[in-house]
């Protein structure tokens, strides 16, 4: 029998899903030279980053834990092996692995839409360097930004880097903290909280010098 989910979980895994399709369909045009184009994080490839999205739809909360453990607690260690876990031995080989995980609803022990934050992060750390645009439902851009400001940074939020400021979209009915005032569109936003520099030169403000100087 299928197992049935509460509707908001039911939602973010529609998001999920929609935008696991969505970055097939765009990995598809890419050449091999395109793979392996250094994407928004530091020290990635696009083919890594695809990679890492295999790896994360893959992990379960127990497999979290257990690989967690055995990159001795360390996060970044662990995504790394990850990465070299998920990459295949060409780019094919690997969007054929995220097909297969498309429409996984497996998630590690993290909030929900913190599923969200992944899809829509990591799609622009893809598509940016490459220069595809994608228009993220906004309703799932400003779920992932109220996550990110209202999580710790230990936790992977941006709790600790926007305060205090207030984040005021320019696209969405959304303003989010109190103090010096960061505008722009709520995609920007999202990118510049998770440390994604590029987004910075699409704020506005008297906060948008501090949050630079944060990034």
């Amino acid at each position: 029998m299928a197992q049935k989910y509460p509707e908001r979980v039911r939602d973010v895994w529609a998001i999920v899903h929609a935008e696991h399709a969505a970055l097939i369909h765009d990995l598809e045009g890419l050449d091999d030279r395109q793979w392996e184009q250094p994407s928004l994080c530091e020290g990635w490839t696009v083919h890594d980053v695809v990679a890492h999205l295999v790896d994360s739809a893959r992990t379960t909360r127990l497999g979290f834990v257990v690989g967690l453990a055995r990159a001795r607690f360390d996060f970044h260690r662990q995504n790394a092996h990850g990465v070299a876990r998920e990459r295949g031995a060409s780019p094919l080989e690997t969007l054929a692995r995220l097909r297969r995980v498309a429409s996984s609803t497996t998630t590690p022990p993290a909030p929900l839409d913190s599923r969200i934050v992944e899809e829509l992060v990591h799609g622009e750390d893809i598509r940016r360097p490459l220069g595809l645009i994608r228009p993220y439902p906004r309703d799932a851009v400003v779920r992932a930004l109220r996550l990110q400001v209202h999580t710790p940074a230990a936790f992977g939020g941006a709790r600790e880097r926007v305060a205090p400021l207030r984040l005021t979209a320019t696209d969405a009915d959304v303003s989010i903290g109190d103090g010096p005032e960061t505008t722009g569109p709520a995609l920007s936003l999202l990118l510049a909280v998770t440390g994604r520099r590029v987004a910075l030169d699409d704020l506005d403000g008297p906060g948008a010098g501090v949050l630079r100087q944060r990034t």
